[in-house]
């Protein structure tokens, strides 16, 4: 007799948070169609992206034990440096055009090619919802239903060299419509990486949406990754390029602060940052909880981490 043990993140149905709030939105976008995202959406810009597949299925693997945050707080409190240091940057963001969005996959892999962001979504196969943790190493966090695809599944799509052993991401370099990128001491363009390991991971995902919509500008669009087990500057927005390369990749922040930002990133408690402690955070909406090793997800991740993974938790690095 096959006996199903659930996963870490998942519980009973009815501890679930009602999808009430959100679910009405999907009601009437199948009832209005796709031109009638911007009315709904009112205040957040969208992805102009014509990727389709929305409102996508729920994949009921990923379940929370915390309540949604509400779409509003969602989309309007980000950290987007590229068009400054302030969390109400959605305004700003609407300048980006994201129709069309060239994304190019190169390095070492056996077919490069340069692809509009919306084929690319095709060609990864059924678009699914997740509901995950977010945690920023801030020391807030949210969780949210984002839609998209298993990173896993671009790897395979990209076909890498067998020397490849991580993927470095990178974003747009467009000054004239982002003004924090003019801020000459940031190393623009945005950079983040994954080993091809952690990219493999069944957690990784490739956002195109949020809240059963495309994403708006502000959370990424048309493409982000979302690594919940990692603080949230590892799920770099607005992708442009994903090179497979034998080389680590220094990342954005590790480059401006290497003592602040690891390339890892993995969320610790028992690792303080600098400026703010890890062991409690406060979730967007209210309330403070405490913070998890990994974000909550140790049992599906931490096998990647095995050479440093010890009983001395403090030592996880970072």
């Amino acid at each position: 007799m096959y006996i199903r043990q659930k996963k870490s993140w998942e519980l009973s149905e009815n501890k679930v948070t009602p999808e009430s709030v959100y679910l009405t939105r999907r009601k009437l976008i199948q009832q209005t169609g796709l031109a009638g995202f911007g009315l709904i959406m009112g205040s957040a810009p969208i992805s102009a992206v014509p990727i389709g597949g929305f409102p996508p299925v729920r994949n009921t693997e990923y379940t929370l034990d915390r309540t949604l945050t509400s779409e509003q707080d969602a989309t309007t409190y980000t950290n987007f440096y590229e068009f400054g240091s302030s969390k109400n940057i959605w305004r700003k963001a609407k300048k980006l055009n994201t129709d069309p969005w060239i994304v190019t996959i190169d390095g070492l892999v056996d077919y490069p090619i340069q692809i509009d962001a919306g084929e690319l979504t095709k060609k990864l196969g059924g678009m699914e919802e997740r509901l995950y943790r977010h945690r920023c190493v801030e020391a807030w966090s949210m969780a949210v239903p984002w839609a998209g695809f298993p990173l896993s599944n671009l790897v395979k799509f990209a076909s890498p060299k067998i020397g490849a052993k991580y993927i470095r991401m990178e974003t747009f370099f467009q000054p004239e419509i982002a003004p924090g990128q003019k801020q000459s001491w940031y190393p623009w363009p945005y950079v983040e990486g994954l080993t091809i390991n952690e990219a493999r991971n069944e957690l990784a995902f490739l956002a195109v949406g949020l809240y059963g919509k495309p994403l708006p500008n502000q959370n990424g669009a048309p493409l982000r990754l979302v690594v919940p087990w990692k603080y949230g500057f590892k799920s770099i927005k607005s992708i442009t390029r994903f090179t497979f390369t034998d080389e680590r990749p220094r990342s954005f922040w590790e480059l401006l602060s290497p003592k602040e930002y690891g390339f890892w990133a993995n969320v610790n408690p028992w690792v303080p940052h600098p400026r703010w402690p890890q062991d409690r955070e406060r979730m967007l909406g209210g309330g403070t909880i405490p913070t998890q090793l990994f974000n909550g997800y140790e049992k599906e991740v931490s096998y990647l981490y095995k050479n440093e993974y010890t009983n001395n938790k403090r030592e996880l690095f970072y």
